[in-house]
């Protein structure tokens, strides 16, 4: 199962309490205070680790308290801090209190970690508060409470180019041709539930990843179709292929298609349909696709988009594709970081 959004509850550990005590030796019966104070409570801390794909594992795990503090003890013994309560998230995870929307953080490396909750103060011992007026005080300090908070934690797949297009439109297809991701393919709407990620590797060895995100139809924006819901793996991405269908049935038109598309990413967000595209015109290996691609391929030529030719059945234009997608990459700048700054809403 493919969980890319969940809400969880932290709590810091509790500070151990303070230790009340006297010094009592043979020769000193009447010894000073000497009562140690308590350990700090644990903290929760987000962790990054690049082995996870999914949050499915916090999803069964809503509630994260650290440990309590150690109690002090005598002879100024301080109590041990509480250890901490470490929550594993995979790379591109975003960080954010449930209540307020506040962005706490954005985890784009491996082994980055951020504290969420803090653990309580350890309680004074009575050591501490003896002083020339009270010299054997007889009372010391809870420990402090934990911070506590909800959160909510959203996926965003860090990939290089994304994958978008009407259902059955073949990016399933595209991406098993191009990668060694093995995606669900059909003949029926919506076969691809959740995002897949493959990585296309070159002759030179080097490589980028593509996201196949589940198709949209129009209306997505009012909850229609599955593939709205994740198009947030696709903010981060450089580029988009945008696959139409040269086959489509009907009076559809392929072009009618792609502005329909570019309608639902202007809706979601606007800056989606800045990001540069590339257009795969899929479905060449049937006879009524390719009776289609002489007008279709002008109609896009008028926009001054980038349109190439392919099956992603018989592997037909898919070299052109990968060199004109590893082209445009090597043009554009690196990966743009989210815009708002932490602690902003």
């Amino acid at each position: 199962m493919f969980a890319d959004r969940v809400k969880i509850y932290v709590r810091g550990g509790r500070g151990g309490k303070g230790c009340a005590s006297f010094l009592r030796a043979r020769f000193n019966p009447r010894g000073g205070p000497d009562g140690g104070n308590g350990g700090r409570g644990g903290d929760v801390i987000i962790r990054v680790k690049k082995e996870l794909y999914t949050l499915i594992d916090i999803k069964y795990r809503s509630h994260n308290l650290a440990r309590k503090g150690g109690n002090g003890s005598s002879n100024n013994r301080r109590g041990r801090d509480g250890p901490p309560c470490i929550i594993k998230v995979p790379v591109g995870t975003v960080v954010r209190e449930a209540e307020s929307g506040c962005l706490l953080a954005d985890l784009t490396r491996d082994g980055e970690e951020v504290i969420v909750a803090r653990g309580g103060q350890g309680g004074r011992g009575n050591n501490y508060f003896k002083s020339a007026i009270n010299r054997a005080p007889r009372y010391a300090e809870e420990g402090g409470a934990g911070e506590e908070r909800w959160l909510q934690l959203e996926l965003k797949l860090l990939a290089d180019v994304g994958l978008i297009g009407m259902p059955n439109a073949g990016k399933s297809t595209l991406l098993a041709s191009i990668s060694a991701a093995h995606p669900q393919i059909a003949q029926y709407p919506f076969t691809t539930l959740a995002p897949n990620l493959g990585v296309v590797k070159l002759p030179d060895f080097t490589r980028f990843i593509i996201a196949d995100i589940p198709g949209l139809i129009p209306g997505a924006h009012q909850g229609k179709g599955l593939g709205y819901q994740f198009l947030r793996h696709i903010e981060r991405t450089k580029l988009l292929i945008h696959i139409i269908d040269l086959a489509v049935p009907g009076p559809r038109e392929p072009f009618e298609d792609f502005q329909a598309i570019n309608r639902e990413l202007e809706l979601y967000n606007s800056s989606l349909v800045n990001k540069p595209q590339l257009i795969a015109a899929n479905k060449l290996d049937l006879p009524e696709a390719r009776e289609k691609l002489t007008d279709c391929q002008a109609q896009f030529n008028q926009q001054n988009l980038s349109f190439i030719p392919i099956s992603a059945k018989t592997g037909e234009g898919i070299p052109e594709l990968i060199q004109s997608l590893w082209g445009k990459l090597q043009e554009l700048t690196p990966h743009d970081q989210l815009e708002e700054k932490v602690g902003a809403n």
